[in-house]
């Protein structure tokens, strides 16, 4: 049973549902089926199986060649049925269908699966493919509209990987090829690759170093005198509330009024993007005159504690808005919306705060990533003593 691979001597071909066997007959057969893993149950702390008989035999120690032969087309034959049963179980759960066809087009095999993703990172899993789009009409342009799973290599991962990190700052380079490298594994574990072309292709980031521009506290206040005609007040108001608390716009986005404990002015929201990893996925933040006054209370706007305190568009027209914003403010930086959470963070160890107090108010589970923003804090103080006058003995 040469099939038989990995830890599980009993695993014939793994997937959803995997082919499994099982000793029938003392040991002289086995009987081939079909396990599903349809879950997870919190209560019992053990995943949901359902096993599936294929009806189908094959012997344990064929001796003659027929017997093997036989052996062989029975595999075959049950591995047919799953992979078949597995587009079944696709559809019927995630509600579409991919063929294992190796001359199947990536791109379309990529639009698929972004069709279908309902995680929160879908715009990141979008910039991937559009990166990868791009990177492949400068260094591979025939390939630009069709290209083969097998035809992505690990030499033009490598490639990829330094492409990115020419056209991202910060962490984005890192980001964008993780997302890619989840699209290659489902693609792997279709049978679509013969191998992850991705293993091994890291971007190297120092994340120790903060590369977003931050806005100054004269600036925010710059930003705040700075009105215009057409502005949004939402996307204005969330900006600012970002800028004074640290939150990301994933966040704030889902921010509701009953997160907001107006007696002891304190906001409590759990991380979207650290919910179900870290202990520490929940963050406090005191909310000062200031900030309860740019929220305000449900009853003030005739609104209940499940109604969200800012109604925004999406990320892009929210980038576009605080963009027109800071150029209209008169300030030469490229500011993202997520320039709100390190601006708060740098601003904050500026005037004193510790950084524990800084890694506990931004939700961080430990020092690493809050290290950052004070190396950006000793750089700015570099900066004002070297704008001092030469000093001329």
């Amino acid at each position: 049973m040469a099939e038989t691979r990995g830890k599980n001597k009993n695993l014939i071909e793994a997937g959803n549902p995997r082919l499994l066997r099982k000793p029938v007959k003392q040991g002289k057969e086995y009987s081939l089926y079909l396990e599903y893993q349809m879950g997870y149950n919190h209560d019992t702390g053990t995943s949901v199986r359902k096993k599936e008989s294929l009806s189908l035999y094959v012997m344990a120690s064929p001796r003659t060649v027929g017997e093997r032969q036989k052996v062989k087309e029975t595999i075959e034959l049950a591995k047919k049925i799953r992979f078949e049963r597995e587009q079944e179980f696709l559809e019927n759960k995630e509600g579409y269908r991919l063929k294992k066809d190796k001359t199947l087009n990536f791109l379309d095999f990529y639009q698929a699966y972004i069709e279908n993703y309902d995680k929160k990172d879908l715009r990141m899993v979008r910039i991937a493919y559009n990166r990868f789009v791009d990177f492949l009409k400068v260094y591979h342009p025939l390939m630009a509209e069709y290209i083969k799973p097998d035809a992505i290599t690990h030499d033009m991962m490598v490639k990829f990987a330094d492409y990115l990190q020419t056209r991202s700052v910060g962490e984005g380079a890192k980001s964008i090829l993780q997302r890619f490298k989840k699209v290659v594994r489902f693609c792997v574990s279709q049978g679509l690759m013969a191998k992850d072309p991705c293993e091994g292709v890291k971007c190297i980031v120092d994340d120790q170093v903060l590369k977003k521009d931050v806005l100054s506290q004269e600036e925010i206040q710059r930003l705040i005198d700075t009105h215009y005609p057409r502005e949004k007040g939402n996307v204005r108001n969330a900006f600012i509330f970002c800028l004074y608390t640290g939150m990301r716009f994933c966040d704030v986005k889902d921010l509701r009024y009953g997160s907001i404990d107006y007696a002891n002015r304190l906001l409590s929201f759990e991380q979207d993007k650290t919910k179900g990893h870290s202990a520490r996925s929940w963050v406090s933040i005191p909310l000062n005159d200031g900030l309860l006054t740019l929220v305000g209370k449900p009853e003030d706007s005739g609104k209940g504690k499940e109604d969200l305190i800012f109604d925004l568009p999406t990320y892009e027209s929210c980038c576009k808005s605080v963009r027109r914003w800071v150029k209209r403010a008169g300030i030469d930086k490229h500011i993202s919306w997520h320039c709100a959470r390190h601006s708060f963070a740098v601003n904050i160890l500026n005037n004193g705060a510790n950084i524990k107090t800084v890694a506990s108010l931004l939700g961080h589970s430990g020092l690493k990533h809050t290290e950052k923003y004070t190396r950006a804090v000793d750089k700015l103080k570099e900066d004002a003593i070297n704008s001092l006058p030469e000093l001329k003995l």
